[in-house]
């Protein structure tokens, strides 16, 4: 039986500034039941893009990131704040909806013609998937799919990343 994914998930008002209504999956990723159903269903849209590598963004979208390569049977590459990851790393900065970002990839983990999918736990605006898709065409890769947890339709982050096939598992 499947469950409704979007009663697992808490939302959290005023943070992390006010006016902002946080959705924290930490309830979803805490079920058994939730988590496994999220990541196959994930993982059942990803396999038929045919990565070779699943990209996941810090710090959530790593969190099933790599359960979803895991399932789909390709590599992860985790894509981390700036520090976090030892040398040669390539970085991308973006605005979020709140602030400024940035993140950084080993370039070593891409080659010419590398099909790519990109997880992160929720599409806002889109500039966090805009910028990492960005950065894996630039070293040769292929972002084949984009795919998300939850999708905030009203900060219509989908038109932002116009051209990339865009899933989600909840919208709000």
């Amino acid at each position: 039986m499947s469950l409704d994914l979007r009663t697992l998930v808490r939302e959290v008002p005023d943070f992390p500034q006010p006016g902002v209504g946080f959705k924290d999956i930490s309830p979803l990723l805490a079920h058994p039941a939730g988590l496994q159903q999220a990541v196959s269903e994930l993982a059942e849209w990803g396999r038929g893009k045919q990565p070779d590598l699943v990209v996941g963004a810090e710090a959530r979208g790593f969190i099933l990131g790599a359960a979803i390569a895991r399932e789909i049977g390709c590599g992860f590459v985790p894509a981390r704040r700036p520090g976090k990851l030892p040398p040669d790393t390539v970085s991308v900065t973006y605005a979020l909806e709140y602030g400024e970002n940035a993140l950084e990839l080993h370039p070593s983990s891409f080659w010419q013609g590398v099909r790519v999918l990109v997880h992160d736990d929720v599409l806002a605006t889109g500039g966090t998937v805009e910028a990492i898709g960005g950065l894996i065409e630039e070293l040769g890769g292929e972002v084949v799919g984009v795919a998300f947890i939850i999708d905030l339709t009203f900060l219509n982050g989908r038109k932002r990343l116009d051209g990339y096939d865009v899933h989600s598992l909840i919208q709000y």
